[in-house]
């Protein structure tokens, strides 16, 4: 059982970790959607466009150094190609709701449109939830991080033990032939 509960306070951790730059990345996405909107005259799903592909960039920078830093670094070339693959997924999905509600639907207030924003986003959270901690930022395999810290600390322990002193050899005698 205690396997058990520890693996569950870790999800519980990684779903805190995740929601709070996700929280973080929302408030951007909303800002900067209705920052586009206000200032400009754009249409609203170019708006929402240009406010998600900020939140992605934002929220990567929270994932890698915060939400999954503990999680294995080396190849970050696709773990990057990986994360922009899932997350315009999500932006389809995100900007998808909210297009068939304005132009489907002709819901297009303000309020309206940052309601469906809103639940695109959740939407888009949830696919990005799973795809983002089954594909981008994946753990290290036991066996992998095991063997690491094995050969960390047999590195280690070699570091510290003093080299052997060569054994001294016997000086030849006098008339002795060497080698």
């Amino acid at each position: 059982m205690a396997h058990g509960s520890s693996g569950l306070r870790r999800v519980v951790r990684e779903l805190a970790k995740f929601g709070a730059v996700g929280g973080a990345g929302l408030l951007v996405n909303l800002g900067v959607f209705n920052l586009v909107r206000h200032l400009t005259d754009l249409q609203v799903v170019r708006a929402s466009v240009i406010a998600t592909v900020v939140s992605i960039v934002f929220n990567y920078v929270g994932f890698r150094y915060f939400t999954y830093r503990d999680r294995d670094k080396s190849g970050r070339t696709k773990e990057l190609t990986l994360f922009l693959l899932f997350s315009a997924v999500g932006l389809v999905i995100e900007n998808g709701l909210l297009f068939a509600a304005t132009y489907g639907f002709g819901w297009d207030s303000p309020i309206q449109s940052n309601v469906f924003k809103f639940v695109g986003i959740g939407i888009a959270t949830l696919f990005r939830f799973w795809s983002y901690r089954t594909w981008v930022f994946r753990a290290l395999p036991v066996k992998e991080a095991v063997a690491g810290a094995e050969s960390f600390l047999t590195v280690t322990e070699q570091s510290r033990r003093p080299e052997p002193k060569p054994e001294p050899r016997p000086e030849p005698r006098a008339g002795q032939r060497v080698g």
